[in-house]
């Protein structure tokens, strides 16, 4: 049950976070749902999947959007994320 909390906590600030995010100039929408496929990999020591890592090189314009927001830059920062990212090879940007 307390993962479930932790799981629903992180969808509700990447989504707020994503929501509040400017359009990349490369016609990239920032939307938090399209990294749900991350959630579990970035609150547990699981391995992100295919699908993470593509949602997250397609949302790799919008990251430092969320990191600057104050709902979401805690998920974005932390370091399940930056394993993540690591791990999907896609460097995080220096915003």
């Amino acid at each position: 049950m307390k993962v479930f909390s932790v799981l629903l906590c992180v969808v509700v600030a990447v989504a707020v976070l994503l929501s509040e995010a400017p359009l990349a100039a490369e016609a990239v929408t920032c939307n938090y749902t399209e990294l749900s496929p991350c959630l579990a990999a970035i609150v547990s020591p699981v391995k992100p999947s295919a699908t993470c890592c593509q949602k997250l090189r397609e949302q790799k314009p919008c990251l430092c959007g969320y990191s600057k927001n104050p709902n979401l830059k805690q998920y974005v920062n932390s370091p399940g994320a930056k394993r993540v990212a690591s791990s999907c090879g896609v460097p995080l940007p220096k915003c």
